[in-house]
């Protein structure tokens, strides 16, 4: 969605500087001067160089190990030979009760080679449902670190915690959300809804605040072809918070634009410049180094972009991962646009007429307490109103919730018309932006009698919403993650005072329940059959090396006609 802002911008910028923009920046404009940048984030002479969770990736696992897309049944491991040269080799693998594999319950070798980066990717099966196992790999005397993973439970389910994260952008700052997962314990799977590289090139203040912190990466360029990709993964996997992450847990993955082409959609890219080469071919070569690099179950060669794909976890819930960003939205549409009502359609896709028959398909098939969706960009309704939208400052927000906290008697003319006005999309390239995709769901699920909770990212802010469909009939909620590391509103509207932006989006957005605009973390979603309950975990400044967390807020939901509401944990 946006560029790889820095995050916890800290002071506000110099008010002597020129003034930010107060357009959504498309955020992908952001090419701020380093200087201005680095000194608004309190990095200038902090002496910060050299601190960061990144290493380069040394010995033959140097990559680590990691598994993921775990059944009941089995889970997929996965690590990565260094390994020169471009002859196949042939690599062993252990999988066992216990970390000192004295009780192996399967083994076997699996052949790699240069065409796959020299990944390594075993779907190991006939396992134990709801069962913690270890594993390892082994390429001639070298044996790589252990990981442990576990399989998804079968029937009966009291519990199941899931771990949501999305947007780690390297330069701007320490994963400090991976670390403080990773040492939970507790966590049956990871949920990574996106962004989990960057594909950009860094502005100029980025680069000046990636050296301050020490976080600079490779390839030092935007990326285009399948080398640049696999580089970008490679570099990012030798940090060694990402690494703890894979080794301590499965994750369930799906990729966002920066994972492929910044603004992509199903026919292109507002990030795509053709002077550099095809669309189609750098998103295929984007598309190909994630499905190597990350522990997914690799797609039929038949649709090689299919991601889209569906987890149960016993009678508790069905995770149904979606791709709401690549294979089937058509072109984000302009603030124009959604005024004339043009963005009403009925045949405007968000997931693309195959993938929405399947979702739907899955939300009638499934029996589980909880329906849960995860999208890369939020569901929710978010307009805001025009003078806020044209003009993102305290005044014009302090005078629109002035008129709306007014009794409608005593509201002035320009108070009346404040109230009156038009309102558009906060964020029009999210499910705002294809109502008529997102009403498709939100009714099928309730006519079905589902209990929907959506899993949400992209955003770089916390948030919670009360999901209602067209009718207002409550039909689910909304768990939105902050990010790992780039940057929320704090940076891009630094004037305004961060509670008080938090503040007022939820009272100038009906739905909105929570939101916290500034703090980076990950979130924590712990299913009963009673409800659903998240925890929104804030990790601390990621620039700093202690690395401190804290549960912001939580809030839970219930099932049921008389739930599918917040209300607090």
């Amino acid at each position: 969605m946006s560029q790889p802002e820095a995050p916890d911008a800290g002071p506000p910028r110099d008010p002597s500087a020129s003034p930010p923009d107060t357009a959504p920046i498309t955020r992908r404009q952001f090419a701020r001067d380093g200087a201005l940048y680095a000194a608004g984030l309190g990095l200038a002479g902090a002496g910060l160089s050299g601190c960061g969770g990144g290493t380069t990736p040394e010995g033959t696992f140097g990559h680590g190990v990691a598994s993921g897309d775990p059944l009941a049944d089995r889970v997929v491991l996965w690590t990565r030979v260094t390994q020169g040269g471009s002859s196949a080799i042939e690599v062993g693998w252990e999988l066992a009760r216990d970390a000192q594999f004295s009780s192996i319950v399967a083994s076997g070798r699996v052949s790699t080679s240069a065409a796959r980066d020299f990944t390594v990717h075993v779907d190991a099966g006939g396992l134990q449902p709801g069962t913690a196992y270890h594993y390892r790999f082994r390429f001639r005397d070298e044996l790589s670190p252990v990981g442990r993973t576990r399989t998804l439970p079968a029937g009966a389910v009291s519990q199941a915690r899931l771990a949501v994260f999305s947007c780690a952008a390297y330069p701007v700052g320490q994963f400090h959300a991976y670390a403080d997962a990773a040492r939970r314990g507790d966590i049956d799977a990871a949920v990574l809804l996106g962004d989990y590289i960057y594909e950009s090139d860094l502005s100029r203040g980025l680069e000046l605040a990636s050296r301050l912190l020490g976080r600079n990466w490779e390839p030092d360029r935007e990326l285009i072809t399948l080398e640049d990709y696999r580089a970008r993964h490679g570099f990012y996997r030798g940090d060694i918070d990402l690494k703890a992450l894979h080794a301590a847990m499965p994750v369930i993955a799906v990729w966002d634009d920066h994972d492929l082409i910044n603004g992509i959609w199903r026919d292109g890219a507002n990030a795509h410049d053709p002077s550099k080469g095809s669309f189609s071919a750098r998103r295929a070569a984007a598309m190909q180094a994630f499905q190597e690099w990350l522990p997914i179950r690799l797609p039929d060669p038949a649709a090689p972009a299919r991601i889209y794909r569906r987890f149960d976890i016993g009678s508790l819930a069905t995770l149904h991962m979606l791709d709401a960003r690549a294979i089937g939205r058509d072109a984000q549409a302009s603030r124009a646009e959604h005024l004339s009502g043009a963005t009403a359609s009925p045949t405007r896709q968000m997931l693309g007429a195959e993938q929405s028959a399947w979702l739907l398909a899955g939300l009638q098939g499934s029996a589980a307490t909880w329906q849960l969706l995860g999208s890369q960009v939020w569901m929710a309704r978010m307009h805001l109103p025009l003078s806020v939208l044209d003009n993102f400052s305290e005044d014009t927000i302090s005078a629109f919730l002035a008129a709306q906290a007014t009794a409608p008697a005593a509201r002035s003319d320009t108070q009346r018309a404040l109230v009156a006005q038009p309102r558009a999309p906060f964020r029009p390239d999210t499910w705002d932006g294809y109502p008529a995709a997102r009403e498709a769901v939100l009714s099928t699920a309730r006519q079905l009698g589902k209990n929907l909770v959506v899993l949400a990212g992209d955003s770089h802010n916390a948030w919670a919403s009360d999901l209602k469909d067209a009718s207002g009939a409550a039909v689910g909620v909304e768990f939105a993650t902050t990010s790992v590391t780039s940057a929320g509103l704090e940076l891009e509207y630094p004037r305004i005072g961060r509670q008080f932006l938090a503040d007022a989006f939820v009272q100038m957005v009906p739905e909105l329940r929570y939101a916290q605009t500034s703090d980076r973390g990950y979130l924590l979603v712990t299913l009963t059959p009673a409800r659903a309950r998240a925890d929104w975990v804030f990790v601390g400044s990621v620039f700093a090396n202690e690395l401190k967390s804290s549960i912001g807020r939580s809030l839970a939901t219930r099932p049921g006609a008389d739930g599918r509401r917040l209300e607090e944990a």
